[in-house]
């Protein structure tokens, strides 16, 4: 018999800047919500003035994570440290995974009109670490949308009603972005082993039982609680908008500092040590 998870958690996002002064919206890795095994952070930049975000985020080091970003207006270029370089558009995720370590910049195309993404952070197994740094440019049209009832997902990670993107995950890991048009319900299986949540980018989310529901406003993230199963629907009259993700927790230690996360202190320290002498990525 299905379990049906319900919200333990409401957490808004706090604003902030990073980079060389990007403004943006801080969700998971802040005080409410340090990390949510395995997410580790997740970002909102929404911005229409190109004084909030024309600097971009420089050079920049990462050790022992990915990081997965999803643009739904505006570009990026990104370069690094290996003579890669890929143009990030909308519509389009870019998957990076750090591994052993990787010196890179994420730097907007155009100063003008909407900027609007996330980028989602998603730690990896202590035994996968030091992996080789490896991209996953995906185009919008690669990643497969399906409607049904009223629910529209473009499947950015992981499988949806049968449909699998094409994004390769060292963990199993499924992350929809979600159009629900008024009163459309949004359904998935969501093992006992994985931790989720939802986003709300627009409209208002009605989840959990009939008896004992919870509402998710926009700019707020949901933390679901135990169970297999989550169900969402669209609330009033209005369309809802929304990032769902789940993944297998991975239940290591974690430390981090910065731009590195590994599981002791002394990796933590190895990581700030090599990139200080050169030898990161």
């Amino acid at each position: 018999m299905s379990s049906l998870r319900k919200i333990t958690q409401l957490v808004q996002g706090k604003n902030t800047s990073d980079g060389a002064g990007v403004k943006l919206k801080r969700v998971i890795a802040g005080e409410e919500l340090n990390q949510l095994d395995p997410f580790l952070l997740l970002d909102e930049f929404k911005n229409d003035n190109p004084d909030d975000y024309a600097a971009g985020f420089p050079d920049h080091p990462h050790r022992g994570f990915e990081t997965i970003t999803y643009l739904l207006s505006g570009s990026f270029t990104h370069r690094d440290s290996h003579g890669n370089e890929g143009h990030l558009k909308a519509g389009a995720i870019q998957w990076m995974t750090a591994g052993k370590g990787v010196i890179h910049s994420e730097m907007p195309e155009q100063t003008d009109g909407l900027a609007l993404g996330y980028q989602l952070w998603l730690n990896l197994p202590a035994k996968l670490k030091m992996t080789e740094p490896k991209y996953q440019d995906i185009a919008s049209e690669q990643l497969p949308v399906v409607e049904k009832d009223g629910v529209k997902a473009k499947i950015l990670s992981g499988i949806y009603n049968g449909t699998k993107s094409p994004a390769e995950s060292f963990i199993p890991f499924d992350y929809f972005d979600l159009h629900l048009a008024p009163g459309a319900v949004f359904t998935q299986a969501v093992p006992e082993d994985r931790n989720a949540f939802i986003y709300v980018i627009d409209g208002k989310a009605k989840t959990g039982s009939a008896d004992e529901p919870t509402y998710v406003k926009p700019d707020y993230l949901g933390v679901f609680g135990p169970g297999d199963s989550v169900k969402v629907q669209a609330e009033g009259d209005k369309p809802l908008h929304l990032l769902f993700a789940s993944a297998q927790k991975l239940n290591e230690p974690v430390v981090r500092g910065g731009p590195f996360v590994m599981n002791t202190m002394g990796e933590l320290k190895q990581a700030f040590y090599d990139y200080q002498i050169g030898n990161l990525g």
